[in-house]
Protein backbone atom coordinates (compact mmCIF):
# COMPACT_ATOMS: atom_id res chain seq x y z
CA UNK A 1 0.00 0.00 0.00
CA UNK A 2 1.60 3.75 -0.91
CA UNK A 3 0.68 6.50 0.63
CA UNK A 4 0.66 9.99 -1.04
CA UNK A 5 0.45 13.49 0.02
CA UNK A 6 -1.61 16.19 -0.95
CA UNK A 7 -0.19 18.72 -3.39
CA UNK A 8 0.70 22.17 -2.10
CA UNK A 9 -2.19 24.61 -2.28
CA UNK A 10 -1.07 26.97 -5.32
CA UNK A 11 -0.05 30.44 -4.25
CA UNK A 12 -2.43 32.69 -5.25
CA UNK A 13 -1.15 35.31 -8.06
CA UNK A 14 -1.53 39.22 -9.05
CA UNK A 15 -4.31 38.05 -11.69
CA UNK A 16 -6.15 35.97 -9.63
CA UNK A 17 -6.50 39.37 -7.27
CA UNK A 18 -7.20 41.31 -9.67
CA UNK A 19 -10.11 39.15 -11.51
CA UNK A 20 -11.50 38.54 -7.32
CA UNK A 21 -11.32 42.81 -7.44
CA UNK A 22 -12.67 43.32 -10.96
CA UNK A 23 -9.96 45.48 -11.91
CA UNK A 24 -7.10 45.05 -14.23
CA UNK A 25 -4.11 42.78 -13.13
CA UNK A 26 -2.14 46.33 -14.18
CA UNK A 27 -4.69 48.24 -11.79
CA UNK A 28 -4.04 46.01 -9.60
CA UNK A 29 0.15 45.88 -9.75
CA UNK A 30 0.22 49.81 -9.29
CA UNK A 31 -1.74 48.87 -5.60
CA UNK A 32 1.17 47.37 -4.26
CA UNK A 33 3.89 49.29 -5.89
CA UNK A 34 2.64 53.02 -5.31
CA UNK A 35 3.65 54.16 -8.41
CA UNK A 36 0.68 55.28 -9.69
CA UNK A 37 -2.26 56.92 -7.51
CA UNK A 38 -5.55 54.87 -7.93
CA UNK A 39 -9.15 55.77 -6.16
CA UNK A 40 -9.27 54.96 -2.45
CA UNK A 41 -12.23 52.60 -3.24
CA UNK A 42 -10.18 50.34 -5.83
CA UNK A 43 -7.33 50.13 -3.53
CA UNK A 44 -9.20 49.07 -0.78
CA UNK A 45 -11.51 46.53 -3.10
CA UNK A 46 -7.71 45.35 -4.44
CA UNK A 47 -6.14 44.81 -0.81
CA UNK A 48 -9.78 43.09 0.37
CA UNK A 49 -9.53 40.47 -2.37
CA UNK A 50 -5.82 40.32 -1.68
CA UNK A 51 -6.15 39.49 1.97
CA UNK A 52 -9.16 37.02 1.18
CA UNK A 53 -6.68 35.11 -1.30
CA UNK A 54 -3.47 34.97 1.27
CA UNK A 55 -2.11 36.83 -0.99
CA UNK A 56 1.20 39.10 0.71
CA UNK A 57 2.56 41.32 -2.74
CA UNK A 58 3.89 40.61 -5.69
CA UNK A 59 7.54 38.26 -5.38
CA UNK A 60 10.74 40.64 -4.92
CA UNK A 61 12.81 37.91 -6.58
CA UNK A 62 10.59 37.95 -9.85
CA UNK A 63 11.16 41.44 -9.94
CA UNK A 64 14.23 41.61 -9.49
CA UNK A 65 15.00 38.81 -12.24
CA UNK A 66 12.90 40.60 -14.20
CA UNK A 67 14.70 43.99 -13.89
CA UNK A 68 17.90 42.49 -13.88
CA UNK A 69 18.37 43.64 -10.09
CA UNK A 70 19.02 43.20 -6.67
CA UNK A 71 17.01 45.59 -5.21
CA UNK A 72 19.83 46.35 -2.90
CA UNK A 73 22.06 49.19 -2.50
CA UNK A 74 26.08 49.32 -0.90
CA UNK A 75 26.89 52.09 1.39
CA UNK A 76 30.35 51.89 2.52
CA UNK A 77 31.73 53.00 5.29
CA UNK A 78 35.36 53.43 6.61
CA UNK A 79 36.31 51.64 9.09
CA UNK A 80 34.75 49.34 11.14
CA UNK A 81 31.02 49.47 11.37
CA UNK A 82 30.56 49.14 15.15
CA UNK A 83 32.74 52.45 15.51
CA UNK A 84 31.10 54.01 12.49
CA UNK A 85 27.95 53.85 14.39
CA UNK A 86 29.28 55.27 17.54
CA UNK A 87 29.70 58.71 15.73
CA UNK A 88 25.95 60.22 16.31
CA UNK A 89 26.17 61.48 12.77
CA UNK A 90 26.09 58.63 11.08
CA UNK A 91 22.73 57.66 12.04
CA UNK A 92 20.51 60.35 11.01
CA UNK A 93 22.65 60.59 7.68
CA UNK A 94 22.05 56.45 7.61
CA UNK A 95 17.72 57.74 8.77
CA UNK A 96 18.18 60.54 5.83
CA UNK A 97 20.14 57.91 2.64
CA UNK A 98 16.52 55.55 3.18
CA UNK A 99 14.44 57.82 3.01
CA UNK A 100 16.30 59.14 -0.59
CA UNK A 101 15.92 55.52 -1.87
CA UNK A 102 12.22 55.17 -0.54
CA UNK A 103 11.15 55.81 -3.69
CA UNK A 104 12.83 52.44 -4.88
CA UNK A 105 11.73 50.18 -2.62
CA UNK A 106 15.53 49.08 -2.07
CA UNK A 107 17.29 47.47 0.44
CA UNK A 108 20.63 49.18 2.06
CA UNK A 109 23.92 46.70 2.28
CA UNK A 110 26.45 48.48 4.75
CA UNK A 111 30.40 47.52 3.83
CA UNK A 112 33.56 48.34 5.26
CA UNK A 113 36.36 49.62 3.20
CA UNK A 114 39.35 47.43 4.69
CA UNK A 115 38.71 44.10 3.80
CA UNK A 116 40.64 41.18 6.43
CA UNK A 117 43.77 40.26 5.06
CA UNK A 118 43.70 38.00 2.05
CA UNK A 119 40.13 38.34 1.66
CA UNK A 120 38.34 39.55 -1.60
CA UNK A 121 36.79 43.21 -0.76
CA UNK A 122 33.11 42.50 -0.24
CA UNK A 123 32.11 45.21 -2.57
CA UNK A 124 33.74 43.55 -5.54
CA UNK A 125 31.16 40.43 -5.62
CA UNK A 126 28.28 41.90 -3.76
CA UNK A 127 25.04 41.90 -5.78
CA UNK A 128 23.77 45.38 -5.58
CA UNK A 129 23.01 48.17 -8.41
CA UNK A 130 24.26 51.15 -6.77
CA UNK A 131 26.90 51.92 -4.14
CA UNK A 132 27.31 55.43 -1.78
CA UNK A 133 30.60 56.13 -0.37
CA UNK A 134 30.79 57.55 2.80
CA UNK A 135 33.93 60.49 2.28
CA UNK A 136 36.86 59.32 0.15
CA UNK A 137 40.20 58.90 1.88
CA UNK A 138 43.00 56.29 0.41
CA UNK A 139 41.07 53.62 1.21
CA UNK A 140 37.92 54.58 -0.31
CA UNK A 141 39.24 55.69 -3.38
CA UNK A 142 40.25 52.26 -3.63
CA UNK A 143 36.65 50.99 -3.16
CA UNK A 144 35.48 53.67 -5.67
CA UNK A 145 38.40 51.81 -8.47
CA UNK A 146 36.20 48.78 -7.51
CA UNK A 147 32.64 50.28 -8.21
CA UNK A 148 33.95 51.88 -11.53
CA UNK A 149 35.06 48.92 -12.92
CA UNK A 150 31.95 47.18 -11.70
CA UNK A 151 30.06 50.14 -13.71
CA UNK A 152 27.92 50.78 -10.73
CA UNK A 153 26.16 53.87 -10.35
CA UNK A 154 27.98 55.67 -7.13
CA UNK A 155 27.58 58.93 -4.87
CA UNK A 156 30.14 60.26 -2.77
CA UNK A 157 29.08 61.66 0.69
CA UNK A 158 32.12 64.37 1.11
CA UNK A 159 34.93 63.53 -0.71
CA UNK A 160 35.86 63.98 -4.27
CA UNK A 161 35.74 61.19 -6.33
CA UNK A 162 36.72 63.02 -9.50
CA UNK A 163 35.09 64.60 -12.76
CA UNK A 164 31.49 62.98 -13.62
CA UNK A 165 30.65 61.58 -9.96
CA UNK A 166 28.11 63.02 -8.15
CA UNK A 167 28.99 64.16 -5.13
CA UNK A 168 27.22 65.36 -1.75
CA UNK A 169 29.34 68.46 -0.12
CA UNK A 170 29.10 70.51 3.00
CA UNK A 171 30.44 74.17 3.26
CA UNK A 172 33.08 72.55 5.11
CA UNK A 173 35.55 75.24 4.69
CA UNK A 174 33.49 78.13 5.35
CA UNK A 175 31.85 76.77 7.98
CA UNK A 176 34.94 75.98 10.06
CA UNK A 177 36.06 79.85 8.68
CA UNK A 178 32.44 81.31 10.65
CA UNK A 179 33.16 79.63 13.96
CA UNK A 180 36.74 80.78 13.83
CA UNK A 181 36.03 84.28 13.17
CA UNK A 182 33.02 83.83 16.04
CA UNK A 183 36.14 82.81 18.17
CA UNK A 184 38.26 85.77 16.88
CA UNK A 185 35.31 88.28 17.78
CA UNK A 186 35.20 87.80 20.82
CA UNK A 187 38.98 88.55 21.40
CA UNK A 188 40.99 84.96 21.46
CA UNK A 189 44.23 85.66 20.05
CA UNK A 190 45.65 82.11 21.98
CA UNK A 191 43.81 79.17 19.95
CA UNK A 192 44.15 76.09 18.79
CA UNK A 193 42.43 73.43 17.05
CA UNK A 194 41.60 69.75 17.58
CA UNK A 195 41.10 67.92 13.92
CA UNK A 196 39.49 64.72 13.15
CA UNK A 197 41.84 62.12 11.63
CA UNK A 198 43.89 62.78 8.41
CA UNK A 199 44.11 59.25 6.79
CA UNK A 200 43.36 56.24 7.65
CA UNK A 201 46.20 55.48 9.60
CA UNK A 202 44.55 57.54 12.39
CA UNK A 203 47.62 58.54 13.97
CA UNK A 204 47.23 61.16 17.06
CA UNK A 205 49.89 64.08 17.35
CA UNK A 206 50.54 67.52 16.33
CA UNK A 207 49.68 68.72 12.63
CA UNK A 208 52.75 69.80 10.87
CA UNK A 209 53.07 70.72 7.48
CA UNK A 210 54.63 67.25 6.16
CA UNK A 211 51.56 65.23 7.71
CA UNK A 212 49.11 68.02 6.68
CA UNK A 213 50.84 67.15 3.05
CA UNK A 214 49.96 63.84 3.32
CA UNK A 215 46.49 63.93 4.71
CA UNK A 216 43.73 62.16 2.61
CA UNK A 217 40.38 62.65 4.43
CA UNK A 218 38.84 65.94 3.06
CA UNK A 219 36.52 66.74 5.82
CA UNK A 220 39.78 67.49 7.71
CA UNK A 221 41.62 68.85 5.57
CA UNK A 222 38.67 71.31 4.57
CA UNK A 223 37.81 72.05 8.40
CA UNK A 224 40.93 73.09 9.13
CA UNK A 225 41.90 74.78 6.17
CA UNK A 226 38.80 77.05 7.18
CA UNK A 227 40.09 77.92 10.85
CA UNK A 228 43.86 79.01 9.26
CA UNK A 229 41.68 81.35 7.14
CA UNK A 230 41.27 83.27 10.11
CA UNK A 231 44.00 81.81 12.26
CA UNK A 232 46.85 81.54 9.53
CA UNK A 233 49.33 80.09 12.04
CA UNK A 234 46.71 77.57 14.05
CA UNK A 235 48.64 75.13 15.97
CA UNK A 236 46.69 71.70 16.00
CA UNK A 237 46.20 67.93 17.30
CA UNK A 238 45.13 65.16 15.08
CA UNK A 239 42.88 62.89 17.17
CA UNK A 240 42.58 59.21 16.12
CA UNK A 241 38.91 58.81 15.49
CA UNK A 242 35.75 61.11 16.38
CA UNK A 243 35.17 60.63 19.96
CA UNK A 244 35.31 62.13 23.60
CA UNK A 245 38.21 59.72 25.05
CA UNK A 246 40.26 61.18 21.79
CA UNK A 247 39.05 64.56 22.66
CA UNK A 248 40.29 64.40 26.34
CA UNK A 249 43.93 63.08 24.84
CA UNK A 250 43.95 66.10 22.78
CA UNK A 251 42.69 68.42 25.02
CA UNK A 252 45.03 67.43 27.68
CA UNK A 253 47.97 67.61 24.76
CA UNK A 254 47.11 71.43 24.48
CA UNK A 255 46.40 72.12 27.78
CA UNK A 256 49.05 70.37 30.22
CA UNK A 257 51.68 73.10 30.03
CA UNK A 258 49.75 76.39 31.80
CA UNK A 259 52.76 78.24 30.10
CA UNK A 260 51.15 77.67 26.28
CA UNK A 261 47.97 77.44 27.05
CA UNK A 262 45.47 78.13 24.24
CA UNK A 263 42.29 80.35 25.65
CA UNK A 264 40.31 78.56 22.81
CA UNK A 265 39.74 75.56 21.35
CA UNK A 266 38.05 74.54 17.97
CA UNK A 267 37.45 71.20 17.51
CA UNK A 268 36.59 69.44 14.56
CA UNK A 269 33.46 67.41 16.13
CA UNK A 270 30.75 67.72 18.97
CA UNK A 271 32.35 64.50 20.65
CA UNK A 272 35.81 65.87 20.57
CA UNK A 273 35.03 69.17 21.94
CA UNK A 274 32.87 67.47 24.87
CA UNK A 275 36.35 65.57 25.35
CA UNK A 276 38.73 68.69 25.47
CA UNK A 277 35.93 70.07 28.43
CA UNK A 278 36.06 67.01 30.15
CA UNK A 279 40.07 67.54 29.50
CA UNK A 280 39.55 70.95 31.04
CA UNK A 281 37.63 70.28 34.01
CA UNK A 282 40.49 67.80 34.71
CA UNK A 283 43.07 70.38 34.99
CA UNK A 284 40.77 72.46 37.01
CA UNK A 285 39.86 74.97 34.07
CA UNK A 286 36.79 76.80 33.69
CA UNK A 287 34.53 76.71 30.56
CA UNK A 288 34.46 79.20 29.13
CA UNK A 289 35.60 81.14 31.10
CA UNK A 290 39.13 80.01 31.48
CA UNK A 291 38.61 77.92 28.15
CA UNK A 292 36.17 78.26 25.08
CA UNK A 293 35.56 75.56 23.23
CA UNK A 294 33.62 75.43 20.48
CA UNK A 295 32.43 71.88 18.23
CA UNK A 296 31.10 71.25 14.76
CA UNK A 297 28.05 68.88 13.93
CA UNK A 298 24.96 70.18 15.87
CA UNK A 299 24.72 66.92 17.83
CA UNK A 300 22.98 66.33 21.39
CA UNK A 301 25.99 65.46 23.35
CA UNK A 302 25.65 64.37 26.60
CA UNK A 303 28.28 64.61 29.62
CA UNK A 304 29.12 67.88 29.60
CA UNK A 305 27.08 69.51 32.66
CA UNK A 306 25.06 72.21 31.99
CA UNK A 307 27.12 73.58 29.10
CA UNK A 308 24.80 74.17 25.93
CA UNK A 309 27.91 73.29 23.09
CA UNK A 310 28.35 76.61 20.30
CA UNK A 311 28.95 74.89 17.36
CA UNK A 312 28.48 74.37 13.60
CA UNK A 313 25.23 72.70 12.89
CA UNK A 314 25.46 70.28 9.54
CA UNK A 315 22.82 69.26 8.20
CA UNK A 316 23.38 64.96 8.43
CA UNK A 317 19.78 63.71 7.59
CA UNK A 318 19.75 66.01 4.50
CA UNK A 319 22.87 65.11 3.49
CA UNK A 320 21.79 61.20 3.38
CA UNK A 321 18.12 62.23 2.12
CA UNK A 322 20.58 64.04 -0.86
CA UNK A 323 22.42 61.24 -1.60
CA UNK A 324 19.27 59.01 -1.68
CA UNK A 325 18.09 60.81 -4.00
CA UNK A 326 20.69 60.82 -7.08
CA UNK A 327 21.26 57.03 -6.59
CA UNK A 328 17.10 56.71 -7.40
CA UNK A 329 17.91 59.06 -10.47
CA UNK A 330 20.44 57.27 -11.38
CA UNK A 331 18.42 53.97 -11.50
CA UNK A 332 15.64 55.26 -13.01
CA UNK A 333 17.67 56.31 -15.98
CA UNK A 334 18.29 60.36 -15.05
CA UNK A 335 21.15 62.42 -15.12
CA UNK A 336 22.61 62.82 -10.98
CA UNK A 337 23.27 66.22 -9.78
CA UNK A 338 25.94 67.28 -7.44
CA UNK A 339 24.80 69.01 -4.35
CA UNK A 340 26.21 71.46 -1.82
CA UNK A 341 24.83 71.96 1.49
CA UNK A 342 25.28 74.45 4.30
CA UNK A 343 25.99 74.81 7.54
CA UNK A 344 24.33 76.91 10.19
CA UNK A 345 26.12 78.39 13.26
CA UNK A 346 24.47 77.80 17.01
CA UNK A 347 25.59 79.58 19.72
CA UNK A 348 26.06 77.86 22.96
CA UNK A 349 27.59 78.57 26.53
CA UNK A 350 31.19 77.38 26.02
CA UNK A 351 32.53 80.08 24.48
CA UNK A 352 33.12 83.41 25.68
CA UNK A 353 35.39 86.40 25.64
CA UNK A 354 38.78 85.52 27.48
CA UNK A 355 39.75 87.07 31.17
CA UNK A 356 43.52 87.17 30.86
Amino acid sequence: MTSSSAPAPRRATLADVAHAAGVSTSTASVVFSGRTRVSDATRERVLAAAADLGYAGPDPRAASLRLGRSGIVAVVLEGHLRTAFLDPVTIPMMDGLTDGLASLGAGVLLLRDEPGEGEVPALATAPVDAVVLIGCSGRTRASLEIVRARGLPVVVIEGDAGEGIPQITLDNREAAAEMARHIQGLGHERVAAVTLPLDSDRIRGRVTDERLGRATIDVTIERLAGARDVYPDLPAVSAGSSSIDDGVIAGRALLSDPAARPTAILAQSDLLAAGVIRAAEDLGLRVPDDLSVAGFDGIRVDGIGPHMLTTMVQPAVEKGRAAGEQVARMLRGESPESMHLTCRFRAGTTTAAPTI
